[in-house]
């Protein structure tokens, strides 16, 4: 059984689907919160609602991509702790969807922002604070656009396998220091950026029909079955696991 008592969890990406479900499973293990989004009144909503549960919980509003914001939240969140046990690394953004040539270069350039320079900047600053302790445990949100191709999501698709060149890397890197890094590779799940990338089209149901068609379970996932995988993969007794994509798509690519 997994236990997370008085363990310090960092999250980002905290207020929106992955990270709101995978917050309220680590605070129902025991564990402390620090909660970071760019969406400041469903952090804080989210944050009134755990603390009314009587959890612990230390938010601050943070920008990935945003250097001074992300040292400062982690060092903020170490220095009100004492300690950081585990961060999920979990923010970030789905662009519109198209062509490679028809993509705005500016999409481009804010994905990479986001989904790779925000995990490099986060894992940078909260690395140190491991090290000191003697270890933590490192959970990067990757997808299974990063281990195949994704049409009309190229710039997505980069971004997440970049997620896992750099939890394999950092994986070796600091090994040796007691930390674990891996990163869990969702299929398509009832998110929030999900249900609004939704909501754009006018064939909505034809399309969620084809996602679950592609699945083995022929449905998509639900956050909270995601998020389960996320803290089994921060959880002490899986000490020996490092350097991992841990798969969860009901089967997609399994053909």
């Amino acid at each position: 059984m997994m236990n997370f008592k008085d363990q310090v969890v960092l999250i980002t990406g905290a207020s929106g689907g992955l990270g709101k479900e995978a917050a309220k499973q680590f605070a129902q293990q025991g564990a402390k919160l620090a909660l970071c989004d760019l969406n400041v009144a469903a952090l804080n909503d989210l944050g009134t609602e755990l603390i009314e549960q009587g959890y612990e919980v230390f938010s601050q509003p943070c920008d990935v991509s945003n250097e001074q914001e992300v040292q400062s939240f982690i060092d903020n969140t170490a220095a009100h702790f004492g300690r950081l046990d585990v961060a999920i690394n979990n923010a970030g953004i789905d662009p519109k969807h198209s062509t490679l040539a028809d993509m705005d270069t500016r999409d481009f350039e804010r994905v990479m922002d986001i989904n790779v320079k925000g995990v490099y900047l986060c894992m940078k600053y909260q690395i140190p604070h491991m090290i000191k302790q003697g270890g933590g445990a490192i959970c990067n949100m990757s997808s299974v656009a990063g281990i195949s191709g994704a049409p009309f999501m190229s710039a997505y698709a980069a971004s997440k396998h970049a997620v896992i060149g750099l939890t394999k890397s950092v994986a070796h890197e600091y090994g040796r220091a007691g930390i674990r890094v891996n990163s869990v590779c969702p299929y398509i799940t009832m998110t929030d950026m999900v249900e609004q990338h939704l909501k754009t089209l006018d064939n909505r149901e034809e399309v969620l029909a084809k996602y679950s068609k592609a699945s083995a379970l022929r449905r998509v996932a639900q956050p909270n079955e995601v998020a389960k995988v996320m803290l089994f993969a921060c959880d002490k007794n899986n000490s020996y696991m490092t350097g991992q994509e841990l798969v969860v798509d009901g089967g997609m690519t399994a053909v």
